[in-house]
């Protein structure tokens, strides 16, 4: 049998039989890895109070011979990130980015940049000092960007006239072909939403440099409502998966106090 020790983000737990857990975890060496909890739902001792969505974890895991499922041996709490869990739309938040990483990374690949995004979204969602919304953009940003899928901002697709260069103050997001087109080439229809370059240009910052500085970018409330609504049709189009938890994010924003964001149309 051999052992791996590692740190860990909890990204989802289910369930199994009537004592155990089948948890997986996003580690930074060794990528998305699901093992058995055995009787952690009745274990006081081992796992009470740890196990929890989006806690930053340290575990050790056992590998039998066999090759089956790792069996989580140890786990310890690195930070618990509880101030996430207190708050509705933090948790639904942090739920839709940990299923994106879920539903997108395949078993055992490293994914270390992407490990650290998600640490320090998560890390200052507890802190709160930055908008959720910010920290939404700038999860969904850089995601796309290390999945492979970064939007073509610069130019529109069909006439290949740069954005600097296009009249209106406005463009059409067209996920089908990954950027956007001017106002002449496209109008607004399914799933291809009006948002204007000055968006553009900050949904650009946030994919540039440090984390830390670009999530100091100052968004207004109208480049939020676009920057998300753009960004939530984008990224399922793209990874071809339709996270549960976008539905239920969207129904929360929309019913809390001073967070209502217009809904865009589904990818």
């Amino acid at each position: 049998m051999t052992s791996l020790n590692t740190p860990a983000i909890l990204l989802r737990r289910i369930e199994f039989g009537d004592f155990d857990l089948i948890v997986t975890l996003f580690t930074p060496a060794h990528g998305k890895t699901s093992a058995i909890a055995k009787s952690a739902k009745k274990s006081v001792k081992r796992f009470s109070g740890v196990l929890e969505p989006f806690s930053r974890l340290k575990v050790v895991l056992a590998q039998g011979k066999s090759k089956g499922m790792p069996v989580l041996q140890e786990a310890s709490l690195e930070d618990p990130f509880f101030k996430i869990r207190e708050d509705a739309i933090k948790t639904v938040y942090a739920s839709y980015w940990s299923e994106l990483i879920y539903l997108w990374m395949a078993d055992g690949e490293p994914q270390e940049p992407l490990y650290r995004l998600i640490s320090h979204v998560l890390a200052e969602l507890n802190r709160g000092e930055t908008p959720v919304e910010v920290l939404s953009i700038l999860f969904q940003m850089r995601f796309l960007s290390l999945a492979g899928f970064r939007p073509n901002f610069d130019h529109c697709h069909s006439c290949k006239t740069c954005l600097d260069q296009i009249r209106h103050a406005s463009v059409v997001s067209d996920p089908s072909t990954g950027g956007i087109a001017c106002p002449t080439c496209g109008i607004p229809t399914n799933g291809r939403l009006k948002i204007s370059k000055g968006t553009l240009k900050q949904l650009m910052w946030t994919d540039a440099g440090s984390l830390e500085r670009a999530a100091r970018v100052r968004f207004a409330p109208t480049a939020i409502s676009e920057g998300l609504n753009f960004l939530e049709a984008f990224v399922p189009f793209h990874t071809g998966k339709s996270p549960k938890s976008l539905k239920v994010l969207r129904a929360v924003r929309q019913t809390m106090g001073g967070r209502v964001i217009p809904v865009a149309a589904k990818p």
